[in-house]
């Protein structure tokens, strides 16, 4: 079963637009730079974001959204925990990210 990945971030007070744009752009290539080890083939099924523009109030200083989505979890896994692209993008933000939140989700499993 497929896998949906949320990502958002909370930039740092001091972080420039060119900085914020920088991050999100490279936050969506990695749908194009991540490759399966097994397959030698791009495995990030889609790739999606941009900053918050809802009504409610109630963000907690989250101002950008991602939302990515895999095939499987197994795929999923592999982005999280050994991807070579996704993990040198992690590490390369976090001198401009003051909070970052994930939560996954397999579409219709409530339990």
């Amino acid at each position: 079963m497929g896998v949906t990945h949320i990502v958002l971030f909370q930039f740092k007070p001091d972080a420039s637009a060119e900085v914020i744009k920088d991050v999100c752009d490279r936050m969506l290539a990695l749908k194009d730079n991540c490759i399966h080890p097994t397959s030698g083939k791009l495995y990030v099924k889609s790739s999606t974001g941009g900053t918050d523009n809802s009504i409610e109030g109630i963000q907690n200083g989250i101002t950008h959204a991602f939302i990515v989505e895999f095939e499987s979890a197994e795929d999923r896994d592999y982005y999280v925990r050994k991807d070579p692209a996704h993990l040198s993008f992690v590490s390369s933000i976090g001198k401009v990210v003051e909070k970052a939140q994930v939560v996954d989700f397999t579409a219709g499993v409530f339990s």
